[in-house]
C-alpha cells in the first residue's frame, strides 16, 4: 500500500436495464478507488462508461476532508464518443469555484458564495451517490431528513452536461439497515432511498440504494425506476489495511 494511506478499497459496479424488453442487459460499467489517507482525507475516483447512445464516459476525481466536507474535484466527460468538457472544482467554507472548458460553452469560470462550507458535491459516479448517503445522521434513526445547497457537476441523470456548478437540495430516507447479497459478497447494509431532488429541471424517479454499513458507504447496488429503469450492482470488491 502507498505510504500515507490507512486504507484502500477498489471495486467494479455494472450498470443493468430493468426494462422488460432488456431485463438484465448490461448497459455500463465503472470502475472506482477509495483511498483514506493518515490525515483522514479520502479520495474517490473512478471510471465510468454508459454504453446506452449516446454512451457516456465519464473520469472523475473527489477529495474530502476528515469531515467528509468536499474540498476538489474533477470531472471529464465524452459523449457519444467525443470529448464534452472537463473541470475543476474547488470548495472553500465560503465559495465554490469552478474553471472549466466544455465543447458547448467554451471556457467557462464559475463562482457561488456560501452561507456555510459545501456539504456534499456529486459527480455521478456512482460510487459517489453511495458516499453521498453519508449525508444523513444515522443517530436519528429511519426517517427523511433533507440537505438544503448541495452542488452537482451537471443537472443531467447521467452526467451528460457541462460539466459546471449545478445546485440543488437533497432528501435522503434512512429505511433500515439489511443484510444483502450481491456478486461481489453478503454484505451488512444500509438501505436509503431518494425521495426528492429540488432544483433538477426534470423530476429523478424513485430511486433506492444500499451502502455498506462500516463507514466508508460504498455503493452494493441501487434500483431506479420510473422513466430510468436501471440497475446498479457491485460486481468486485477489494478492501486493503496499512500494515501495524
Amino acid at each position: 500500500m502507498t505510504r500515507g494511506v490507512k486504507r484502500s478499497i477498489t471495486g467494479t459496479i455494472l450498470y443493468t436495464s430493468t426494462k422488460p424488453e432488456r431485463l438484465g442487459a448490461g448497459r455500463g460499467r465503472e470502475h472506482f478507488r477509495i483511498d483514506v489517507h493518515a490525515d483522514g482525507c479520502r479520495t474517490i475516483a473512478a471510471h465510468g462508461e454508459i454504453d446506452d447512445a449516446p454512451s457516456v464516459v465519464r473520469d472523475v476525481n473527489l477529495r474530502v476532508d476528515a469531515k467528509l466536507l468536499p474540498q476538489e474535484s474533477f470531472v471529464r466527460i465524452a459523449v457519444g464518443g467525443e470529448f464534452r468538457g472537463s473541470a475543476w472544482f474547488r470548495f472553500a467554507d465560503d465559495l465554490a469555484e469552478c474553471e472549466a472548458f466544455t465543447t458547448v460553452g467554451g471556457r467557462v469560470s464559475q463562482t457561488m458564495k456560501l452561507d456555510r462550507p459545501l456539504p456534499a458535491f456529486g459527480n455521478h459516479a456512482m460510487v459517489n451517490d453511495g458516499f453521498l448517503l453519508s449525508l444523513y445522521d444515522l443517530s436519528q434513526g429511519p426517517g427523511v431528513q433533507v440537505t438544503n445547497r448541495m452542488l452537482l457537476s451537471s443537472p443531467d441523470h447521467r452526467g451528460a452536461t457541462g460539466p459546471m456548478l449545478f445546485a440543488i437540495d437533497l432528501a435522503i430516507e434512512f429505511v433500515g439497515r439489511e443484510t444483502i447479497k450481491v456478486a461481489a459478497g453478503k454484505f451488512d447494509a444500509l438501505h436509503f432511498r431518494l425521495v426528492d431532488i429540488p432544483g433538477l429541471p426534470l423530476e429523478h424517479p424513485p430511486y433506492d440504494l444500499w451502502c455498506t454499513d462500516d463507514g466508508d458507504y460504498v455503493l452494493l447496488k441501487a434500483i431506479v425506476g420510473g422513466y430510468m429503469q436501471t440497475a446498479y450492482e457491485l460486481t468486485a470488491y477489494d478492501r486493503s489495511e496499512e500494515a501495524a
